[in-house]
């Protein structure tokens, strides 16, 4: 399995663009979800670990919203 870490960026439209989400496969198989806001004067970030079928349920419900939003 290849090692792949994914970070996303916030959007400059919602005035986030500084807060970033990374998303990996930790070592004990569990989806490692990260948001870490990069403009705080302290370190700030919150995160956390989804089993596989959690992930699948996450997945699922942000197609449902992300199909909701309008273009």
């Amino acid at each position: 399995m290849a090692n792949v870490k994914l970070i996303f960026g916030g959007s400059p439209n919602f005035e986030c663009f500084e807060r970033t989400i990374q998303c990996f496969v930790n070592t004990h198989g569990g989806l490692y979800i990260c948001i870490r806001d990069n403009e705080s004067d302290y370190y700030n970030e919150q995160f956390t670990v989804l089993d596989k079928q959690t992930a699948i349920k996450l997945s699922r419900e942000l197609r449902k919203q992300i199909s909701l939003m309008e273009d």
